[in-house]
């Protein structure tokens, strides 16, 4: 069991973790569960999830995830060969964005909502920094569902860092992070 230390002051989640060449902001409890249950319910059954793929060394292969891109209706989104045109916002995803932008200083106007069904679903190393999203974007990330292992790995140095994004977390990338920084969700048992 953990002792409470009552001299040590309560971490303020909402401050940037700075690294180098970016930062970021983690609050592993935004939502209350209560609350991530009802996004999470609401997200598997009303979003349009649907199985990308995209061409490579000539073949066609399948995302190990399924995607959904919301947003503007002048908000296309092109990444690894392939277009997404947005769905409109629906109600949850609006107030979504309404409680992160504040800690984000940012006014979203698109989303990528990415469904790993299992262990066996993932993203690989990359960044978003696709010439749409800005010189340095802000990219946040909201958790519902099983715990998952987030890790940022410097270009350079390959330095790593490992964030278990937990069910109703917040995770915001901000800064040159996307400069410097991949970063990926892989594979688990």
């Amino acid at each position: 069991m953990d002792q409470l230390n009552l001299f040590e002051e309560p971490k303020d989640h909402s401050k940037p973790v700075q690294i180098k060449n970016g930062e970021y902001i983690y609050i592993p409890d935004f939502y209350s569960g209560n609350k991530a249950d009802a996004y999470l319910n609401a997200l598997m059954d009303r979003i349009e999830w649907k199985q990308e793929s995209m061409n490579m060394y000539g073949k066609t292969i399948p995302f190990p995830r399924l995607t959904s891109w919301y947003g503007e209706s002048d908000k296309p989104y092109s990444f690894s060969g392939i277009t997404l045109n947005p769905h409109p916002w629906s109600k949850e995803l609006l107030e979504i964005k309404k409680d992160i932008e504040p800690l984000s200083n940012v006014e979203f106007n698109s989303v990528l909502l990415n469904r790993y069904r299992d262990g066996n679903d993932s993203i690989s190393w990359h960044t978003d920094a696709e010439k749409e999203l800005g010189q340095n974007p802000v990219i946040a990330s909201v958790n519902f569902g099983a715990e998952r292992t987030f890790q940022l790995r410097h270009k350079e140095t390959k330095e790593r860092i490992d964030i278990v994004l937990k069910h109703g977390s917040l995770l915001i990338m901000l800064g040159e992070l996307q400069h410097f920084w991949q970063h990926q969700v892989p594979k688990t048992k």
